[in-house]
């Protein structure tokens, strides 16, 4: 192994936290991650991780070894794509995640079609609505839908996320269409539990906020089902408009309270800050966002 691939390789480990987790990622022996380790430190002569029976940690060179060195890497991997004489060949794996209902409902046709533009590409694809250290992971992008805070990662918008307030109409004939904020408190509400507030936020023509707290009859971690939930008539939802549009285009569901503005999330692509970002990933990311747009299919109900 040459010199950058041992580095490549330390980056590994800090980023993945242990040499075990990284010798997974690599799907090389940990024995080997070791010895690799060790005969970096000792060419260098100096130790860059101090590693106990429970944890390992940066030392003070290590920390300054690591900064430089993903530096150099990144120059390396930039350099080597502009002066590559041969045309733009997408390969290797792409590990990424996104979220369940996101992923399921809008990323199939976008994957296929940059499948089949890039035949020496894999995929490996988490959709779930856990939150994934992509470092610790080893995942290269997410796909990531609200306020992003984690400084460790760049993120570029892809396109808007509204919500909507809806409910069938057979839930309406009988309940009643709520006409004012103080109506709702006469209905039935589905509710996506995994959400950091309970309360329902609309904003009124004038710009004012107004928080409704709510008291949910079916809690549920996925949208799809509370969207069904509602088509069925056990209440009122505030969902996502990528989730609900169909049933929106069909009439299954309506939207009421129209006068009052839903907050408008965006969703991101979200990658490691210090690693360099593969062509696979900076096309992809270009590829949805132009697929999606400031103005996406799923608004159009």
């Amino acid at each position: 192994m040459g010199q950058l691939e041992d580095m490549a390789m330390f980056v590994r480990v800090v980023e993945a936290g242990s040499i075990t987790k990284a010798a997974d990622q690599l799907n090389i022996a940990k024995s080997a991650v070791s010895r690799r380790l060790k005969d970096l430190e000792t060419r260098l002569g100096s130790q860059l991780i101090s590693r106990t029976t429970r944890q390992s940690n940066l030392t003070e060179a290590g920390e300054h070894y690591y900064q430089q060195v993903c530096s150099i890497l990144n120059e390396v991997d930039a350099l080597n794509e502009q002066t590559s004489g041969a045309p733009t060949r997408i390969e290797g794996t792409l590990k990424m995640t996104a979220p369940l209902s996101f992923g399921l409902m809008h990323l199939n046709e976008v994957i296929s079609d940059y499948a089949n533009q890039n035949p020496n590409l894999d995929f490996e694809l988490d959709f779930s609505d856990r939150h994934i250290d992509l470092i610790e992971e080893g995942y290269e992008l997410a796909i990531r839908i609200g306020e992003l805070k984690d400084s460790s990662y760049q993120a570029k918008r892809l396109t808007s996320v509204r919500f909507i307030l809806c409910a069938s109409p057979e839930y309406l004939d009988t309940k009643g269409r709520p006409k004012t904020l103080e109506d709702l408190k006469d209905h039935t509400f589905l509710q996506y539990s995994l959400a950091k507030y309970s309360d329902l936020e609309l904003i009124d023509e004038k710009g004012k906020k107004h928080n409704i707290a709510i008291d949910a009859k079916i809690k549920a971690t996925n949208g799809e089902f509370l969207a069904n939930m509602a088509v069925k008539g056990h209440g009122i939802v505030f969902i996502p408009t990528f989730i609900a549009y169909k049933a929106l285009r069909r009439g299954e569901l309506v939207p009421i309270l129209q006068q009052y503005q839903q907050p408008t999330l965006n969703a991101y692509a979200v990658y490691p800050k210090n690693r360099f970002l593969s062509q696979r990933c900076r096309y992809l990311i270009d590829f949805i966002a132009e697929r999606f747009g400031d103005d996406p299919y799923w608004d159009q109900f």
